[in-house]
């Protein structure tokens, strides 16, 4: 059940925090974001949240006649795919784990090197023709289309990088459920292409907000009211990143099959949970930003990882309406990147990964285990919002290493 915070001038917080951690930051933030004059009937703060860039991460924000872009945030469209497979776990031991590990790292780019410049091994050197003729049929006409518009949400690397993993938690994992059946789930969203346009259309709505006057909580939740053409250019560029992002994690787990040469099984649960939605709640249509969280309307599937050594669970939505039909995206962040590499050993990640074939190097010291949530704590949490259908775990993780963390990982 929530907690109700009150953020003053009569706003709410509904907040599903009981047993898990939530620092006064993260609370001071939520405040913030819920004196915007737009929310409609309260903000829903998840078992995962915590301080984010802009607002925080685990926030359902639904609105009338607004909308925040860094209340999305740069990496729009983020989310999580699960594909059951039809392979045991003793045919990959037999196969041996690191060269399966090496296979999958072979078939798709991930990371980041050279500031994402020439040869980074992040994107495709040479796009392969099938990836190259997803982006021309469903992409590249409406990118040139909203970029003529709006020229600044141009990246250069496109089709480049349809298809590729990037860096901080996304991940690809091979995991075992209890019934010892073999799931690939993946984790990533609309990379540079999507980083552009959320960083892009932030600074204009500071920029509009500027212009007209307009006092804000925090600078960062500048927002672009409905009857300004801005607002319209975002709404399709959002949409157009959540499309790429969606394309982008299919064409991951199909690389992924084919390098494993193994069979999927029944479809696959895929669901976004950094996004926009246009939906209706209490009567009324709303626009719902979730930002680290999850659509978990009743009979809805979902899907909610834990971290590196940690479980992933598949679950089906209850329909809350209070949390606005929504969930946790995952375990949640306890503590700041910063804060793990100084505060975690190697000695420590190696022990907390016990049982998986992943990196475990200095690089990776970010993502230890120990600077999350403990999964088993959100999910206890937030039992009034889901309920676990499928409990899996990892024994592979792939993760993607960008600039910084690759130099600390060859130190």
């Amino acid at each position: 059940m929530f907690e109700v915070i009150d953020a003053g001038n009569g706003k709410i917080i509904k907040a599903w925090k009981r047993g898990v951690p939530f620092d006064d930051n993260t609370i001071e933030q939520l405040k913030k974001t819920a004196q915007l004059p737009f929310i409609f009937k309260h903000i829903a703060a998840m078992p995962d949240a915590h301080l984010g860039s802009g607002s925080t991460i685990g926030t359902v924000m639904p609105t009338l006649g607004a909308v925040c872009p860094a209340a999305v945030g740069v990496d729009i469209g983020c989310g999580m795919f699960a594909q059951h497979l039809q392979i045991t776990k003793q045919d990959l031991l037999n196969r041996g784990l690191p060269e399966i590990r090496a296979a999958i790292e072979k078939a798709v780019p991930h990371g980041r090197t050279n500031d994402g410049g020439e040869g980074d091994r992040g994107a495709w050197h040479n796009v392969a023709q099938k990836i190259s003729n997803t982006w021309l049929l469903n992409f590249a006409q409406e990118y040139e289309q909203i970029c003529k518009l709006n020229p600044g949400v141009r990246h250069p690397k496109t089709a480049a990088h349809l298809g590729t993993l990037g860096t901080g938690n996304h991940f690809i994992e091979l995991s075992e459920d209890e019934d010892e059946r073999i799931w690939l789930v993946l984790h990533s969203g609309s990379r540079g292409l999507g980083n552009k346009i959320g960083t892009y259309f932030t600074k204009i709505a500071q920029e509009l907000c500027d212009d007209f006057f307009i006092s804000l909580p925090h600078r960062d939740l500048a927002y672009l009211p409905i009857g300004v053409p801005e607002f319209a250019q975002y709404r399709q560029a959002v949409q157009f990143a959540q499309r790429f992002a969606w394309s982008n994690r299919l064409a991951m787990a199909d690389a992924v099959i084919a390098a494993l040469g193994v069979q999927a099984v029944d479809n696959p649960v895929h669901c976004h949970h950094n996004y926009i939605s246009w939906e209706r709640h209490f009567g009324q249509d709303v626009m719902v930003t979730r930002k680290g969280a999850v659509r978990a309307d009743k009979g809805m599937f979902g899907i909610i990882p834990g971290s590196m050594g940690a479980r992933t669970y598949i679950v089906e939505g209850l329909g809350e309406r209070e949390s606005f039909c929504s969930c946790s995206h995952g375990a949640g962040r306890k503590m700041s990147r910063t804060r793990a590499e100084a505060e975690f050993t190697v000695a420590d990640l190696v022990a907390a990964t016990v049982g998986v074939e992943c990196d475990k190097s200095v690089g990776v010291l970010d993502e230890a285990p120990g600077s999350y949530k403990s999964i088993e704590d959100v999910m206890a949490a937030q039992t009034d919002l889901v309920k676990p259908v499928v409990r899996m775990k990892q024994f592979l993780c792939v993760k993607g290493i960008g600039d910084k963390r690759e130099r600390k990982r060859k130190s």
